[in-house]
């Protein structure tokens, strides 16, 4: 199955694509040459500029601290693992310190490297970070592989409090979904919400349907509009019907 997710209200969007970088992230530095580590430089300066935003660490600390409160009320409750909980538990209050403990404003150890940001400044231009551009930067793309993860991860540490927190955020939502099994009759599929504010929601479709879901919504109508790809590939109203799964997920 291919999982779609899409956001509801722009906190969820930005942790989603955050998200999504970190992994990009996480791929690349793993690699060894030069050409992977720049690619994981750029998506470094890329988490830099979402992390920009003043709130989102303050909106991380609230959901979490929301989250613990509503957990702690689980204990007493039949039926729940107590040992599932208090792991859970334990990763959320070792989250919310890490982060309320970071110093300082996210990623602001890239901001205050001149030479990091002298290579974010011509890398926004298209070839901007050839060799005769900065030298400096070629001259460390040929130092040895180990030298130059070390230096990457250096810059990375610092953002981890905020990624162990957003993760633990999605991972709640995720499990948070009310899963059912939908049929979208001539591509098209709505749902009445009947009010109710939901933070993300998840379609699962069969890849063998080739069929491509396109999500809007807001607190009285969900609405799927499924397309499919003809020969240029360029997306079109989808004839048949389509089987798939939808969660509705909200903390």
């Amino acid at each position: 199955m291919i999982l779609y997710e899409y956001p509801l209200n722009e906190r969820i969007r930005t942790l989603l694509r955050l998200e999504d970088l970190f992994e990009r992230l996480d791929v690349f530095a793993r690699r060894e040459s030069a050409m992977d580590h720049h690619v994981a430089l750029i998506t470094l300066f890329d988490i830099l500029d979402i992390t920009a935003r003043a709130d989102l660490k303050s909106d991380l600390l609230q959901e979490l601290e929301r989250q613990r409160q509503t957990l702690m009320g689980f204990r007493s409750a039949p039926n729940v693992s107590v040992d599932a909980l208090e792991r859970i538990l334990t990763q959320i209050d070792r989250a919310w310190n890490d982060l309320n403990n970071a110093a300082g404003k996210t990623g602001q150890h890239l901001r205050d490297n001149e030479w990091l940001m002298s290579i974010r400044s011509r890398a926004i231009i298209a070839g901007g970070a050839s060799e005769f551009d900065l030298p400096s930067y070629y001259a460390w793309q040929n130092r040895p592989s180990e030298e130059r993860l070390s230096d990457i991860n250096a810059w990375i540490t610092p953002f981890r409090p905020l990624l162990d927190s957003l993760s633990i955020v999605l991972k709640l939502l995720r499990e948070s979904g009310q899963r059912s099994q939908q049929a979208a009759i001539s591509g098209s599929f709505q749902q009445p919400l009947g009010g109710k504010t939901y933070q993300m929601v998840q379609v699962s479709v069969n890849p063998s349907a080739r069929a491509i879901p396109e999500i809007s919504a807001n607190k009285y109508l969900l609405w799927i509009r499924f397309t499919s790809q003809d020969g240029d590939l360029r997306p079109k109203a989808y004839e048949g019907n389509v089987e798939f799964e939808l969660t509705l997920c909200n903390l």
